[in-house]
């Protein structure tokens, strides 16, 4: 599959070399490679050798002619997607709580088949939702921006910030970091536990307004991206989420109190920052 993409380098950056240019936004080894020996990257319409500077204004043509993808094709669902921001390469929807993400063998109702039929293609997968927790899911709308997403998860350019609403919160500090690694419970396949020899995990906090009935509005935002991760760390502080019917244990059936409020990453192909936030009226907490 081949692709194009067009930038301007900001006005604001120094000279830098192609290659360097190539680096910062996030390009794999791979392609960098087919762009120098196919010479298939042009500035200012001109070729630019990789050792050459890359000037403030410049125009950047990109022609990516070896993207792969193994991944699965979604069917759509005939169900459209609650959207909150879209371009020409990017997705963001409002998943719905108790919908999974993705599907598992057959399965054709998840939030990937609603992005399928509103897309009138295949979406590609950038990160998941538990199917609990409503709010922002990203998805990629090609995958010549996978591998961007990819890095920018990995390298913590991509943020994800959460909601949630908590009991027990009397005894919650304002602000914390939950550093703890997360491994499966061997009780209960369902769910996850603090397990030394687990994934590194780490949560961060901030109270933003508490009740009076031992409640708590609380923003996470994640530095890993673990199966349960804000539910398990939570609970481990004896503060597990409303509506949690795994860790919490005063569940009275009402709905996960968690909601992805906010996503934050840099466009790929592009110097330029994205903020989407879930709108107001929508947070179901």
């Amino acid at each position: 599959m081949s692709f194009h993409f067009t930038l301007f380098y900001p006005k604001n950056l120094a000279p830098t070399p192609v290659n360097e240019v190539l680096r910062q936004l996030l390009i794999p080894r791979k392609w960098r490679h087919f762009l120098r020996t196919e010479k298939s990257i042009q500035v200012n319409g001109d070729y630019r050798y990789f050792n050459q500077n890359i000037l403030p204004g410049d125009k950047i043509d990109l022609q990516l002619n070896h993207v792969e993808s193994e991944q699965q094709a979604y069917v759509p669902s005939g169900k459209m997607p609650d959207v909150i921001y879209e371009d020409d390469n990017l997705l963001i929807i409002n998943k719905q709580k108790g919908q999974k993400t993705h599907p598992n063998l057959n399965e054709t109702d998840t939030a990937l088949n609603d992005c399928a039929t509103y897309l009138g293609q295949s979406p590609y997968i950038v990160h998941r939702l538990d199917m609990l927790t409503g709010g922002l899911l990203l998805v990629a709308k090609n995958p010549a921006v996978v591998p961007i997403l990819n890095r920018e998860l990995t390298s913590k350019i991509f943020h994800r910030d959460y909601l949630a609403l908590v009991n027990n919160a009397d005894h919650l500090s304002n602000t914390g970091t939950i550093n703890a690694p997360i491994g499966h419970n061997p009780l209960d396949q369902r769910k996850r536990k603090i397990d030394l020899n687990g994934l590194k995990a780490i949560t961060h906090y901030q109270v933003l307004k508490r009740y009076s009935n031992q409640t708590a509005l609380v923003k996470l935002t994640l530095e890993t991206g673990r199966t349960h991760q804000i539910r398990v760390h939570l609970a481990s502080l004896g503060t597990p989420i409303v509506g949690d019917p795994l860790y919490n244990p005063n569940f009275a059936g009402e709905d996960l109190a968690l909601d992805a409020y906010e996503i934050s990453l840099i466009k790929p192909y592009s110097f330029s920052k994205l903020t989407v936030k879930l709108p107001q009226n929508k947070i179901e907490l």
